[in-house]
């Protein structure tokens, strides 16, 4: 008796934990996102995108716009993964948009040390060539700004979803859609499906340190996926 009881903990964590050979890992959606060279950040360190697993977003000339965005994206991911290492959040702006930028980091900040949350200014041309290298059906408004936020990995990868059908979409063979950005002002886009999507990439890549995991060849599978839909 004391046997079963002490195998039955320990049996339901194998079922939790993700097995290596079956464990679906967050797709690549494009490649080769752009590096975010000659912007300038709000702190003295360099922010750079290589080697980070990060957030990315555009909150344009008057970032404090952007108050609703940045408060659930503070609230439902931040304060959620601000621990996990190597994790950021950048939001890139307008050159003279410093000011207001530092207002809202103030405001969504509560006193706390928003020491992972970034803000990097550039020119329209800068950040328009950062944006482009993303794989996006929405384009920036005339404020260089969007609602929408992306995953970039560590390899400048971008992340998302190739079919985010629902399975009675699925069951119907409706036409397959992806998702390669987020809606910040949507709660249930950020609480679900974007928080569900970082904490697998984060799963993927303590399975690379680990040494259980193949990422060339999830690589070309995805993009090939991603190909044959365009």
């Amino acid at each position: 008796m004391l046997g079963i009881l002490f195998f039955l903990p320990v049996t339901f964590l194998m079922f939790l934990y993700p097995s290596t050979h079956n464990y679906n890992t967050l797709d690549i959606v494009d490649e080769k996102v752009k590096e975010l060279d000659h912007f300038k950040s709000d702190s003295d360190e360099v922010v750079v995108l290589q080697d980070h697993l990060t957030v990315l977003g555009f909150f344009g000339k008057n970032p404090l716009n952007n108050a609703v965005a940045a408060s659930n994206l503070k609230e439902l991911i931040y304060d959620k993964f601000k621990g996990f290492k190597r994790f950021q959040i950048v939001i890139v702006v307008p050159e003279a948009s410093e000011d207001e930028a530092m207002q809202l980091k103030k405001d969504i900040s509560l006193y706390e040390d928003l020491k992972y949350w970034h803000f990097v200014y550039g020119n329209q041309n800068q950040i328009q060539e950062v944006f482009d290298s993303l794989k996006t059906d929405i384009t920036l408004n005339d404020q260089l700004s969007t609602n929408n936020v992306f995953i970039v990995d560590k390899e400048l990868s971008q992340r998302g979803r190739i079919d985010d059908r629902l399975d009675n979409e699925i069951s119907k063979n409706l036409p397959i859609y992806g998702l390669s950005s987020y809606n910040c002002i949507e709660v249930a886009e950020i609480k679900n499906k974007m928080s569900e999507d970082l904490r697998i990439l984060f799963t993927e890549y303590r399975q690379k340190r680990k040494g259980n995991f193949d990422s060339s060849s999830r690589r070309e599978s995805d993009l090939k996926k991603s190909n044959e839909q365009n």
